[in-house]
């Protein structure tokens, strides 16, 4: 009878079907697998009265090895003992209110519920690029979460890209680190979402469907064990500055639980090739989707003023936080297809949003950008806008602002998570857009609250003013990894550019490091619904060849193609308008690297007149070397790409 029942359990999951039979042994376990689609990728998860482990196996290859799980609740029994259990299969269209990667986005994927007698229960999803689990309370009395129990263990030779930190309070803007996990020292922080290659394959940890509840970071511990780490609730703050708020000290619970519900989806993604991740939105298809009416939101450009500290020149006033150099902002957004402007910090008195710069009449200023067809963004604190929130958000609805820049929240335990929420929401009803900065990821913000845009969490180009963290190498490596999780607020757009051994620290005009066609080519590898446009006009109108790019390249996609990547080393992808327009992009990290892109991506039947930007022939010795051609291309022909380190690539493909 055992023999029997082992062969029809092989044979079932061949031919990809799940159950929630298993196999009794004489320590009560019970396995209980689900499978992808595709059947490819094994998810199997066994549960023992005191234990609940999983395993991941692709193609009969075990990629993370028993890993055990659990959710201690203040009050519930620590025995998990099945009650019931049940598969199922959904195979949906999704269609984003805000197309970052895709218009429409297949969602296809293995279900696997499980319901223990204790209360909780344990979902899975499987499908063809990844996978994820999360839990959910069944009881309708308020408690608490007093731990959650989530390991990853990988191959101890494993590789990793680790966004390494030094403690729960911060921006989470990393370098990402390299190390085998074998001779990596043991009990390092990091933020999320982290990148683990097994043998060529890649796994990228993150989490999705964030409300109500701490943020998930990782440690790593002996031979591949990563494990889930959370900043418990905060017991005692204290207010340190115009924008900082401090935990002085936490409870000893992660989270306050009111009644029925469920928390976090713990994502795995599972690509054979570095390049897949550039497309894999298991971040979107994991999180809720949003309620209400969000078609009032707006993607766009936006002009930036405080990385260059509006040091604008060859302009008739004195430039600064005033309405003359605003106005000269609005201008030049309106003659270049740029849909806002953002004012950040200075605008206003940090502690008063009411307290206007003597300067600067910000809702006469909203007026005149509407009369020219842009929109006025603002910069806040959290901590501001947290004490006047109600006042400021109606006042800024008054004015016409379309969009706020929140900054310097730098925690992600529950009551800050809940923070976010609240703000977007309470945004959202005055049609306000949201950009997030001193952040942590994205945890699929853009389908349950679409008018949050964009966030940072990222080391961007606004650190080009103070350091020499941001080089070609991290520039290549942050959209397999950061951009993964959703929108990330870099801010491209440099136009004084210097390679990796020339350049030198400026913050009033600021340099970035690697070539001009390497910025250029952020607008099409890098994800950001509101997408900037750090430099200052000046510059802009001084190099008008670049600025007929920028005007015409868009901020949301119709379809992503991932068209070459190796992590730190370089990347290359084909975007498709919504208007039918494709661009290519690509960068390099620290060596020249040569591409052939074949393209194959493009219509049948169909030519296109392509206008190429791309490195000059100096490029390696001067950063702003750059060239244009134009050719005619269709579906089948090839074109071959020579960059330097740190180089760059670009091209708009229009029909004929």
């Amino acid at each position: 009878m055992a023999i029997t029942s082992i062969c029809f359990r092989q044979m079932a999951l061949l031919i990809g079907v799940s159950f929630a039979g298993g196999l009794f042994t004489a320590h009560a376990q019970k396995t209980l697998k689900v499978q992808s689609p595709d059947k490819h990728l094994t998810i199997a998860v066994n549960v023992s009265d005191h234990e609940i482990t999983y395993t991941s196996v692709l193609d009969g290859k075990v990629l993370i090895k028993p890993s055990a799980l659990g959710l201690q609740m203040e009050h519930s029994d620590k025995d998990w003992k099945i009650k019931k259990s049940a598969t199922s299969r959904v195979n949906d269209v999704l269609y984003p209110v805000v197309p970052q990667k895709s218009a429409s986005i297949q969602d296809h994927y293995n279900a696997l519920n499980i319901d223990f007698k204790n209360g909780l229960s344990l979902e899975w999803r499987v499908y063809d690029r990844g996978f994820g689990w999360r839990w959910v309370s069944r009881g309708d009395q308020p408690g608490y979460v007093m731990a959650e129990q989530a390991n990853w263990n990988l191959p101890a030779s494993a590789k990793t890209w680790y966004p390494e930190e030094n403690g729960f309070y911060s921006h989470n803007e990393r370098q990402y680190k390299e190390y085998r996990l074998d001779t990596m020292a043991a009990d390092k922080l990091a933020s999320l979402p982290a990148l683990f290659q097994i043998d060529g394959t890649q796994i990228l940890v993150t989490e999705s469907d964030l409300f109500d509840y701490a943020g998930m970071w990782i440690r790593n511990g002996a031979q591949g064990n990563i494990h889930a780490v959370f900043p418990h609730y905060p017991k005692e703050l204290k207010i340190t500055s115009d924008r900082d708020q401090k935990v002085v000290s936490r409870e000893n619970y992660i989270a306050k639980v009111t009644g029925k519900r469920s928390f976090p989806w713990r994502v795995v993604m599972v690509e054979s090739a570095a390049k897949d991740l550039l497309t894999n939105q298991l971040v979107y298809q994991m999180a809720r989707p949003a309620t209400g009416d969000y078609t009032w939101v707006k993607p766009g450009k936006v002009q930036w003023d405080w990385w260059h500290y509006n040091n604008v020149y060859d302009v008739p006033f004195r430039a600064g936080i005033n309405d003359s150099t605003y106005m000269y902002y609005i201008d030049f957004a309106a003659a270049h297809h740029i849909e806002y402007v953002l004012l950040d910090e200075g605008w206003c008195d940090t502690r008063d949003l009411m307290a206007q710069k003597k300067d600067i009449h910000v809702q006469k200023l909203a007026t005149y950008a509407a009369s020219k067809n842009v929109g006025i963004l603002l910069w806040t604190s959290w901590l501001v806008m947290d004490r006047q929130m109600t006042m400021a958000l109606d006042s800024f609805a008054s004015w016409g602002i379309k969009g706020i820049k929140v900054d310097f929240m730098q925690r992600d335990d529950q009551k800050m998570v809940g923070y976010y929420e609240r703000l977007a929401r309470e945004a959202a009803k005055r049609h306000i857009m949201v950009d997030f900065h001193g952040a942590y990821k994205p945890t699929g913000w853009m389908r349950s609250l679409p008018n949050i845009m964009t966030s940072e969490g990222v080391l961007g180009n606004e650190m080009s003013k103070f350091s020499k963290l941001v080089t070609p190498k991290h520039t290549t490596t942050i959209p397999f990894i950061r951009m993964a999780a959703g929108p990330m607020d870099f801010t491209p757009g440099g136009m004084a550019n210097a390679n990796e051994d020339q350049f030198a620290i400026n913050p009033s005009e600021p340099n970035t490091m690697g070539t001009r066609c390497n910025q250029m080519a952020m607008y099409v590898i890098y994800e950001s619904p509101l997408q900037m446009l750090c430099d200052i006009p000046t510059h802009y109108i001084q190099n008008p060849k670049c600025m007929a790019f920028l005007s015409q390249v868009p901020s949301v996609w119709k379809s992503s193609v991932a068209l070459a990547g190796e992590v730190g080393a370089e990347v290359a992808m084909a975007r498709e308008a919504l208007n039918g327009d494709w661009y290519i992009g690509a960068m390099t990290g620290e060596k020249a690297k040569a591409l052939d892109i074949a393209l194959d991506f493009l219509p049948e039947g169909i030519t296109y007149t392509m206008q190429v930007w791309k490195d000059g022939v100096n490029a390696d010795r001067n950063a702003k070397d750059f060239q244009m051609e134009t050719l005619k291309i269709k579906k089948g022909e090839a074109i071959h790409i020579q960059m330097p380190a740190g180089g760059g690539y670009v091209a708009r493909l229009v029909k004929e």
